[in-house]
Parts: C-alpha cells; structure tokens; sequence
C-alpha cells in the first residue's frame, strides 16, 4: 500500500520552524497603551457590520460594495461605495460606510471629504473627525485640528486619542507646556502610563529639554509594557544624539535579551529623533491606536489609523508593517507585498519585509518570485543565513527536494556553529535529504537535530518512523514515537505514526486503538483514514475496513494513495488479496 506523510505535515505543508520565527509575527512596536483598555470608538464605527435599509438609488452598487467589503477586497468596495454615494449623496448609510472603505484602501484625503460631509450630520462620528483632523494636522492647521476634536465623546478609545491628538495640536501651535498639560491625566490612568510618558517624552526631546525627556524615557522603558521596538528606537535615538553611546547600547542588548526572535531592531546607531514636528508625533497617536485596534481585533479600523500615521509621516517602517500585516491578515497577500515594497532599504524593518514579500509570494504559489526575492537577499547580506533557510523551505513546500537541499546547505555554511535554537534546519534538510533518497545524510541530520534540541516530538516521530520502515533500531524507533505522543497528545498525525508503527510490528489490535485515537483527531485526512482500514482489515472488521477506505477515497487521497484504496476495494474481498506490500518509501508527504 501506499505510506504517506501522516507522521510530520512539515515536510509540505508548512515552513520550517526556524524561518517562521523570523517572518510570521509582527513583535511589539506600540508604545505602551495596554490591550486591556477600551477598543472601541463611539458613532460612526459601529456601523461596521450593519445591514443597510432596504431601498434607495445606490441599492445595487452598495450591495456589490458590500459583497466586495466581505471578500476583503477593499479596492472595489471603495469603489462601488463611491459609485453608490454618487447615486443617493444623502445617504447618512452609504456616507458611513463609503468613507470607511476608501480610508481602509489608502485613498485617505478624498475619504475625509466624505468623512466632513457625514459630520454635518453626525457631528460626534469619532473616526470621521480623526480623519479630518488627520488632514487638517497634515496639511499643518494645528488650531483646526483641535477644534475638530475638543468636541468628541471621550470615551472608548477616544478616552486617551482625544488628549494626545490635542496635545500634539498644541505643540504645532508652539505650546510645548499645553502639550504637556493636556496629555497629563493619561498618567493617572495605569492603561495609560506607559503611553503617556512615552509621549511626554517626544513632546520634550521635540523642545530639546533633555531632562525632562531622559526621566520620562526611563520611566516609559521600565514600565510595564518593557523596552518595545518603537520606544526602544526612540530611546536609544536620544541618547546617540546626546552624546551617551553606552546608555544606547544597554537599551540595545536589554531588548535583544527580551526579544531574542526580532530582527528588526538593526544595529541601533540611528541618532535622529523618531519625532521631528507635530504631524509625526500625532503619527505616534495614531500608531498606537491602531495596534489597540489590532490587539483588539477590529483589524478595520486598526488599518485606517495605521495608514493615517503613515499619511503623517511617510518615513514610519513600523507603520507600514503595520499595514501589510493587517492587508495580510485579511488575505491581501499583493497589497501587503507593495506596502512592503515601498520600505526604505536603510531601514532596520527592510529585511524582514522582504522574508515577508517573499513568504506571501509563496503562499500565492508564485514560487519564481519568492525564489528571486530570497536569491536577491541572499546575495545583498551573504553573512545571514535567513533568506536561505526561507528558500530551503518554499522550494521543499513545492516538493523540489534537490534544490531545497542545495539551499539548506547554503544556509548551514553561513551559520556556522549551530544555537540550539536553531534545530529546524537540520530537520527540514533532513525531510528534504529523505525524499530525495540520500537517507545517510537525512538519518545525520535528524541526529543532528536530537543533539541541539533532545526530545523534540517532530524530530523523534520523523526519526522513529523512518526507522520502523526500514525494519532498524525497532526497540529504539518505539520509545522515539511514544515519547513524541506523550509531548503531543492530541495531535493526530503523531498518533496516527505511533497506531501505525504497531501495525508494522504485528500488534494489529493496538494498531486499531491507536489509529481510531488519530481519526477523531483528524477525521477528513485520507492517510490516516486507510491506515485505520488497513489495521480494521487485520483484526477481521472487514466492513468497518471498507468503511474508512471509503472515507479515505473521498478525502482528496493523492493519485498513488488512491490508486492503492481502489486496489483494496476491489481485490475481490479474499483475505489473502488484502494483505498490505511492504512499504516502498517512508510514511511522509
């Protein structure tokens, strides 16, 4: 019978643990405002999932921009929605959503048009007033910006926007006191502080007391929220321009010792201010509202104040990452990428950006554009190994098992001398080395992986499997994979490798025990349905066999896997017909 991939999905169905490290998540940028605060804005953006009355002129492209918006296509629904507001332009409903969708798809200046408009009507539309504001403060009228906004509900999130967008209002009127002053109250509240000195130290440094900015950037890296990307930028910034290199650096080696995982903090020798006016510091605010947002799942919203702080301050690589990853999340894998594109190659955020670009590429089954990105990397930064264990890991997603191989080793040549940490790499060239049948060197390396990271369950079942279907170190090859299901209980194509390894032995009973275990866990996976038919088959459970053959065969069994069910089926239900062949290759996708 055909043996497939039940033991590790890895090997096709995944990157390689190293490199999604390096590319998969965001790490904490914001500036301290905690998630456990109010995420919510009042009026106008809790439109957003409400079905509009039925009627009106603009009915039909309004439900096209509405069917757009629940495809996340935010291009067309701003575009139909626009369409729609032509057709009926008082339409409080269609005004609402209109100007929403066209901020979540860049177009911010022809939305706060629109946003204006609306606050005719509703003059407390919190976001609508954010955005003109955010226009407004662009377009350098601070005292406009702050009659905007005196005149909102404080509450939700505008409970700490409304301080921090009229503070920094004030300073581009040149009042660094009333700054100062009106973002005070935020410190009385411990949601937010840190978020509060944080700002408290931008509005100083931006008036060059240097005091006053050195207390309140201490006091926001030993707050609660820790050193973050932004704040620990900012912070050693200040000290570079100040004359006191080594404080920089303390900040840099107390953030690297808490995110050991981020690349994107460089080599910390910037010494401009991350804040230069008042439009990059209401950038700030916004930045920080958005990743509340974020945090709190309203990843709409969090995507307009992102761009919003971008519109502020174009050079703010936090803030485009912001946005890809938001676009990513809503499955914009093209519009993440140009967002990404657009970062300035000197920033420290460049590189993992591209490893993103080129992860999306992948997820996209453009494998010639991920493959020249990474190529391109590679050879920009020759001592860094990420681009290449990434390529190592696209290419053995696609089952190019050979040139996964030629990349890894690639990699593993500007490594050097293994961190522990650093396991995944030798795993994922040892799947790639065993489906390349050159078994010597995959078996090396799966050893070699044990030694940096001992127990590790993915490692013992791939191990342990390969051994038990090659009929060697039996004994040793059981303890692996037992061992792996004691880490992973519930996973379902361990379970599967440990009912199988005892139906390789003989133990049929225990084999069916074991394989029913892994179906419940994974009831739509063909491998793991035929295994359980194979053991039902051996205990005497004929029709029971049929039955998950059966189910296996509606399970999007490969051609191989299928051909192999169909044999089974149709073998005329003689015992002897139904004895499963031995193995012609291991058990792994």
């Amino acid at each position: 019978m055909v043996m497939r991939g039940s033991a590790v999905r890895l090997a096709l169905g995944a990157r390689g643990l190293f490199a999604t490290l390096l590319i998969a998540s965001l790490p904490a940028c914001g500036n301290g405002l905690r998630s456990d605060g109010p995420t919510s804005l009042p009026s106008d953006s809790a439109l957003i999932g409400r079905p509009m009355p039925a009627g009106g002129s603009g009915a039909g492209n309004y439900l096209a921009g509405r069917f757009a918006q629940d495809q996340n296509d935010l291009a067309a629904a701003s575009r139909y929605l626009q369409r729609a507001l032509e057709q009926d332009p008082e339409n409080i409903e269609i005004l609402q959503r209109a100007y929403l969708s066209m901020a979540a798809a860049g177009q911010l200046k022809a939305s706060a048009a629109i946003a204006q408009r609306l606050l005719t009507y509703d003059g407390e539309a919190s976001v609508a007033a954010l955005m003109v504001a955010e226009q407004q403060g662009k377009d350098g009228d601070w005292k406009a910006v702050e009659a905007t906004v005196s005149g909102l509900p404080r509450r939700g999130l505008n409970t700490f926007m409304m301080p921090l967008v009229i503070g920094w209002a004030k300073v581009g009127q040149g009042n660094f006191d009333a700054a100062l002053e009106t973002i005070a109250p935020l410190a009385q509240n411990s949601n937010y502080a840190a978020l509060h000195d944080f700002h408290a130290a931008l509005i100083n440094d931006l008036a060059d007391r240097r005091k006053a900015a050195e207390e309140y950037y201490r006091s926001t890296l030993a707050g609660n929220g820790g050193a973050t990307l932004r704040t620990a930028e900012a912070a050693m910034a200040f000290y570079r321009r100040i004359g006191q290199p080594g404080k920089a650096d303390e900040i840099m080696a107390y953030y690297r010792q808490e995110h050991p995982e981020s690349s994107m903090i460089g080599d910390g020798s910037g010494h401009e201010r991350v804040v230069d006016s008042a439009a990059s510091g209401l950038a700030e605010a916004f930045f920080d509202t958005a990743g509340s947002l974020r945090q709190g799942r309203a990843s709409e919203l969090g995507l307009i104040f992102a761009r919003m702080a971008i519109d502020l301050n174009p050079d703010f690589p936090l803030a485009q990452v912001m946005v890809a990853d938001l676009l990513q999340g809503l499955g914009r894998l093209r519009d993440a990428n140009a967002v990404f594109q657009e970062i300035n190659p000197s920033s420290p955020v460049y590189w993992s950006a591209q490893l993103r670009i080129a992860a999306n590429f992948d997820d996209l089954d453009d494998v010639d554009a991920a493959t020249r990105t990474l190529e391109t990397l590679a050879a920009q930064h020759a001592d860094r190994p990420e681009a290449l264990i990434t390529l190592g890991d696209v290419l053995r997603r696609h089952k190019r098992w050979a040139e996964a191989v030629a990349a890894y080793d690639r990699a593993l040549a500007v490594l050097g001398e293994p961190k522990p940490e650093q396991w995944g790499v030798y795993y994922s060239r040892g799947i790639a080395l065993e489906r390349s049948k050159q078994w010597t060197r995959a078996e090396s390396d799966f050893l070699r992986a044990l030694e940096l990271q001992p127990d590790e369950p993915h490692v013992l079942n791939y191990l342990g499997y390969s051994w038990i279907e090659q009929g060697v170190n039996l004994a040793q090859a059981m303890v692996m994979i037992e061992k792996a299901v004691v880490q992973l209980p519930k996973d379902g194509y361990i379970v599967d490798s440990l009912g199988w390894a005892f139906f390789r032995s003989g133990d049929y009973v225990k084999a069916v025990e074991t394989l029913e275990r892994a179906v419940e866990l994974h009831p739509e996976d063909a491998a793991i349905n035929d295994h359980l038919g194979d053991a039902l088959w051996k205990v005497g459970r004929e029709e029971e066999a049929r039955f998950q053959w059966q189910r296996a065969l509606i399970s999007d069994p490969d051609p191989e896997m299928k051909q192999d069910i169909e044999r089974k089926l149709g073998a005329g239900g003689t015992q002897d017909s139904m004895v499963v062949p031995p193995a012609k290759k291991p058990l792994f996708k």
